[in-house]
């Protein structure tokens, strides 16, 4: 008992060592740049060292910006269509090879690989598989909105659905046999098992791939740079551009380094604002998910 009661007191005594550099890098990496980019939302400036401070006039231009408006509501629906076509892929493919297939570890391996390449990567491998296929129709994906929106949805899917299969997975082995076995012998079928009994208590892997797909669809900015960089455009009767496939991230990034050092200000509004969407909307799917998992 002595023994333990010391090794207690040192644990104690010594655990900022531990601990002190982990919270000192997390306050020197995020906390203060974060604190200092809400700072710097409400100023005018061209570099950090000589911001003026103006008031909440950049989330005025900010809200009011039609390129702004144009980018949330499309980032919204790439991220829903993303979300659902992900999710619901990724889940097939995990209760596939959990179903005693043969080779079914190299298909899991093969279905993974894509989400170990970076995004710009694979921005720029899609960019040139689609423009050879719409070559034959003598047009490219920087040419069409519509294009450009299914490529950045077929690369997101390509990407994530491994990841999001490996989740799955765990989340099917981990359902109690003696559910399965019950549900058998109530003579429940496949369908009934699979809604009843399986998807139920899969639930906590549902939360975290929801979350996952949901955040990755609003953040995107890489492959969305790297395919269309929000090609192509239409002008406004004012003159200004909007870019038909340009996404929040890469919409916040264009204002920032090329619309001009005036509007740096703005572009950290759309920073902060584009924090609390994505923030606000992730913890409310998860309270939502969360509702719905079941207690084993």
């Amino acid at each position: 008992m002595a023994v333990r009661n010391s090794i207690r007191t040192a644990t104690r005594r010594f655990s900022w060592l531990f601990v002190g550099p982990v919270v000192a890098a997390f306050a020197i990496g995020f906390v203060w740049p974060f604190l200092q980019g809400i700072y710097l939302s409400f100023c005018k400036f061209k570099t950090t060292s000589n911001a003026e401070f103006i008031g909440v006039g950049n989330y005025g231009e900010a809200i009011a910006d039609p390129s702004f408006q144009y980018s949330f509501g499309y980032t919204a629906i790439t991220a829903v269509v993303s979300l659902v076509l992900i999710n619901v892929i990724a889940f097939m493919i995990a209760y596939l090879l959990t179903q005693s297939i043969k080779g079914s570890n190299l298909f899991r391996t093969v279905f993974f690989m894509p989400n170990l390449i970076g995004g710009i990567v694979l921005g720029y491998i899609w960019s040139m598989i689609f423009d050879g296929i719409l070559a034959a129709y003598s047009t490219s994906i920087l040419l069409n909105t519509t294009y450009g929106f299914w490529g950045l949805i077929i690369l997101m899917c390509w990407q994530q659905i491994g990841y999001m299969m490996i989740i799955y997975i765990a989340g099917l082995q981990a359902v109690p046999e003696d559910m399965l076995e019950a549900a058998k012998i109530d003579g429940a079928d496949k369908w009934q098992t699979l809604f009843k009994v399986v998807i139920p208590n899969v639930m906590p892997a549902i939360t975290i791939c929801m979350f996952l797909s949901l955040t990755n669809g609003f953040k995107l900015f890489d492959p969305n740079l790297a395919l269309t960089a929000g090609l192509p455009f239409i002008i406004q009767p004012d003159g200004s551009t909007i870019n038909t496939t340009e996404m929040l991230a890469l919409n916040i990034y264009n204002t920032f380094y090329t619309a001009g050092a005036g509007t740096r200000g703005v572009a950290q509004a759309k920073a902060v604002l584009f924090f609390i969407l994505v923030a606000g909307l992730g913890l409310a799917q998860l309270a939502f998910t969360r509702k719905r998992e079941v207690q084993q």
